[in-house]
């Protein structure tokens, strides 16, 4: 008799447990507007927005939000994972592969610019948009021409082949460029061309930070646009730069009013990485601020629109990133293990429809193939 008891409590708790886990998917999470399931409606994304935090390991979350009163907008994510970074040739991979797997799918060796480990160039996910007649846009705190833009839009065999990296620019119909790397187009050593020049005559307005602040562009009547934020690097976010945030809200409004196919736009937080190389934590944890305020301007979109999925990621940590002991919330004591990349595995945070794809832990290809999965691309490439 108490056997059968207890096994009959066992039952009823099971049971309540599972009615609360269902309610549970439908609440809304404090820092969010909008209640959005967190089950699979099979409802297709008609945009993708790819956030990169270039070299954003868990550390440099963590310091982020406790240097920005113990609060950042990832919270505001309910889907989340973890990806292996390793490359086709090393544990510890590059932003070269890294980025070339989100966006081909494939491992490919370090230092490979969207081809595979033979050099042989490989159909993006950007590509695939633009072929299938949704709008796309790149924006970066780098040069347009470094390796985790390039990897979306060229295809090249190394990453420091930014001239020849530059002249694939021209072969697309991305409709939204924005970085530095203004001397790659316009100042080459390898010939005498002027390729913006070439993108004028190609329907760009081109616009370069010395003319014209982002938040100034007027985009009336504007399909295409190269704004060029510096002439090589553009600064660190404590020396003075800002446009990320207005770049994301400048490319968000102009691919979603041009297009009612949708549009895919990867946005990078590049200078993380740069904090970790030069294990400078206030380079880190400045980077990281500036990113988590963009994605929570583009978190406010997808939330009003419900239409969008957005995918927050990196592709790989940088400088072995570490909080001390004697940290205080406001006052962090930290150290670094390398000035390079580190082999951890990296977190991904996913909201909008298909967000629930992104949960658990897969191999960095497998973002590539979630985000074909959610825009409902069945057919072959």
């Amino acid at each position: 008799m108490i056997k059968h008891f207890i096994f009959a409590l066992c039952c009823l708790i099971s049971i309540a447990s599972c009615k609360t886990h269902k309610n549970s998917q439908l609440s809304e999470h404090p820092g969010s507007s909008t209640k959005f399931p967190l089950k699979n409606t099979n409802k297709k994304a008609k945009n993708i927005i790819l956030m990169i935090g270039d070299g954003m390991g868990i550390t440099q979350i963590s310091a982020g939000m406790y240097s920005n009163g113990n609060s950042l907008n990832l919270e505001r994510f309910l889907n989340m994972g973890l990806h292996k970074s390793y490359s086709s040739d090393n544990l510890i991979t590059d932003s070269a592969a890294g980025a070339t797997a989100f966006a081909c799918g494939i491992k490919t060796y370090n230092g490979a610019i969207g081809v595979d480990p033979d050099t042989n160039a490989v159909y993006t996910i950007l590509e695939e948009a633009e072929d299938k007649g949704l709008k796309s846009g790149l924006i970066a705190t780098s040069t347009i021409d470094h390796a985790t833009p390039a990897s979306f839009i060229a295809h090249n065999k190394a990453r420091k082949n930014y001239e020849e990296i530059a002249l694939d620019f021209l072969k697309t119909d991305c409709e939204i460029f924005i970085g530095g790397g203004q001397k790659s187009f316009e100042r080459r050593e390898m010939d005498d061309r002027n390729l913006t020049n070439e993108l004028r005559e190609k329907g760009y307005k081109v616009v370069s930070f010395v003319d014209q602040e982002i938040d100034e562009i007027d985009m009336e009547g504007v399909e295409k646009l190269m704004y060029y934020t510096a002439d090589g690097s553009p600064l660190p976010v404590s020396q003075g730069r800002d446009y990320l945030q207005p770049a994301a809200n400048l490319a968000i409004n102009h691919l979603e009013k041009s297009n009612e196919n949708g549009f895919f736009l990867m946005i990078e937080g590049s200078q993380i990485d740069w904090g970790g190389h030069a294990n400078d934590a206030n380079w880190i944890i400045t980077e990281m601020i500036e990113f988590d305020r963009t994605i929570g301007a583009v978190l406010d979109f997808a939330e009003k629109d419900q239409n969008t999925l957005v995918i927050v990621t990196a592709d790989h940590e940088t400088g072995g990133f570490a909080i001390q002991k004697d940290s205080k919330m406001d006052s962090l004591v930290t150290a670094f293990t390398s000035d390079y990349h580190t082999g951890d595995l990296i977190p991904v945070f996913a909201y909008g429809p298909g967000s629930e794809k992104f949960r658990g832990i897969y191999e960095n290809t497998s973002i590539y193939n979630k985000m074909r999965e959610a825009f409902g691309w069945v057919d072959k490439k």
